[in-house]
C-alpha cells in the first residue's frame, strides 16, 4: 500500500504565504511524478502544480509567479511554496502521486493524499 499524508494547510491572509508538503510512504519501487490539485465548493478539481522524477515542472497559468513546486527525493516528499495568496486560491489542496510499484513494471498507480484546506480571507 501507498500512503500520502499532506500537511501545512490553514488561513491566511491575502497577499500572505504557505507552504504545504506530502510525503509518501509504502510499498514504492520509483515515483514518476507528484502533483497538487485543488478544489473549491461547487467545481471541479483542477491541477496546481506537477513535477516528474526528473525535476520538471508544470504549472497552471492562474498560479505562475506565485506558486513553486519542489521535491526532497531522499524523504519522498513535495512541497508548495504559495506566495502572494488571493481569495480566488482558497480550496481543498490535494496531493497525488503516480507509483511505479516494482522493478518490472513500466506502469504507474495513482495515489491520492486526503485533502488539506486552504482559506485566504482577511
Amino acid at each position: 500500500q501507498v500512503q500520502l499524508v499532506e500537511s501545512g494547510g490553514g488561513l491566511v491572509q491575502p497577499g500572505g504565504s504557505l507552504r504545504l508538503s506530502c510525503a509518501a510512504s509504502g510499498s514504492i519501487f520509483s515515483i514518476s511524478s507528484m502533483a497538487w490539485y485543488r478544489q473549491a465548493p461547487g467545481k471541479q478539481r483542477d491541477l496546481v502544480a506537477a513535477i516528474t522524477s526528473g525535476g520538471s515542472t508544470n504549472y497552471a497559468d492562474s498560479v505562475k509567479g506565485r506558486f513553486t513546486i519542489s521535491r526532497d527525493s531522499a524523504k519522498n516528499t513535495v512541497h508548495l511554496q504559495m506566495n502572494s495568496l488571493k481569495p480566488e486560491d482558497t480550496a481543498v489542496y490535494y496531493c497525488n502521486a503516480a507509483v511505479r510499484l516494482f522493478s518490472g513494471s513500466r506502469s504507474v498507480n495513482n495515489y491520492w493524499g486526503q485533502g488539506t484546506q486552504v482559506t485566504v480571507s482577511s
